[in-house]
């Protein structure tokens, strides 16, 4: 094998191993917290949400993508690239769309509690339902052209304008399409970190005030640890959505100006827009308490379990 197909499997494999390994163990730890105190605080439940929209990204496009790398062809067919990319589509939304919400759900948490605002806060727990529903709903429909020009490889050169995905083909047809589709899913993506990165910096302006007002209190202090680390939380996560964001989408614009995308180019974009997906949750667990716990946890009782079920069977 070539050395830079090697190099590229074995990105694709670490970075797919650890972003599954890490979202699956978020999501048991918040299934544990659920079981344990029947309900979750809203930023956790949103931080819930983030972690499932991000391991679907990763089960629908750096695993196939893991499995093309590696020489395994003829993975899908027509129907099942439909429906991979329009998962992985809705998937890659909701990512941009409940990291902004995160954002913007904690800068309301943490906005001076005025007539308005008070009863706005109140209502927060009550709105994330159908927040999650309509976000759902809305990324649904603005991806349903996805399937029409997702198709499985064919024989032969790739047609211009068609995104080679390796294990299928976006065929946009005509440049028109082409150009469409991406200007569209920038200005959705753009017109949400502008959000996000707007809501973060008012986060960052709150704490250094409030900063200032409780120092030397030490009770006060005490009582605005867990909000203030709720929201460095929510910040970093952003920044580290914003870095990945901007390297995918300056490749992203580069592919829109040229008619035959290189497969490598094509992995780069790949490879940077899923390392949020991967990184992630690895973030969340040094950073939330209550995940933290539950993961350790769950492996220092995994050992002694372990010799438990050897003994019995002795």
């Amino acid at each position: 094998m070539d050395l830079c197909v090697t190099i590229k499997g074995v990105s694709f494999l670490l970075q797919t191993g650890m972003g599954i390994v890490g979202n699956s163990a978020v999501l048991m730890a918040y299934a544990h917290v659920v079981y344990a105190e029947r309900k979750l605080l809203p930023v956790d439940t949103v931080l819930c949400h983030l972690v499932f929209a991000d391991l679907m990204l990763l089960l629908t496009r750096c695993v196939p993508q893991t499995m093309t790398v590696f020489g395994l062809r003829d993975l899908l067919n027509d129907a099942g690239c439909k429906v991979v990319i329009y998962s992985y589509r809705i998937a890659r939304a909701l990512s941009v769309c409940i990291t902004c919400m995160l954002s913007v759900l904690q800068a309301a948490t943490l906005a001076p509690a005025g007539p308005r605002l008070s009863r706005l806060k109140a209502m927060l727990p009550a709105l994330v339902g159908p927040a999650f529903a309509a976000l759902w709903f809305i990324n649904m429909a603005v991806c349903i052209a996805a399937p029409f020009f997702s198709i499985a490889p064919r024989n032969g050169t790739v047609p211009a304008f068609t995104l080679n995905l390796g294990f299928c083909h976006v065929d946009f047809r005509d440049n028109l399409s082409y150009v469409i589709n991406g200007v569209a899913v920038s200005l959705r993506d753009f017109a949400f970190v502008g959000l996000m990165l707007w809501s973060s910096s008012y986060i960052l302006l709150l704490l250094h005030r409030h900063s200032r007002q409780v120092r030397g209190i030490q009770r006060s202090a005490q009582s605005a640890g867990a909000e203030t680390r709720a929201a460095k939380t929510v910040v970093t996560l952003v920044v580290l959505y914003v870095v990945f964001f901007g390297i995918d989408n300056v490749i992203w614009i580069y592919m829109l100006t040229v008619a035959k995308v290189s497969p490598v180019v094509a992995d780069m974009r790949v490879f940077f827009s899923s390392c949020y997906a991967s990184l992630s949750p690895y973030f969340i667990i040094s950073s939330n308490k209550k995940v933290k716990a539950k993961v350790i946890c769950a492996a220092d009782q995994n050992q002694p379990l372990v010799e438990t079920e050897e003994s019995n069977v002795k």
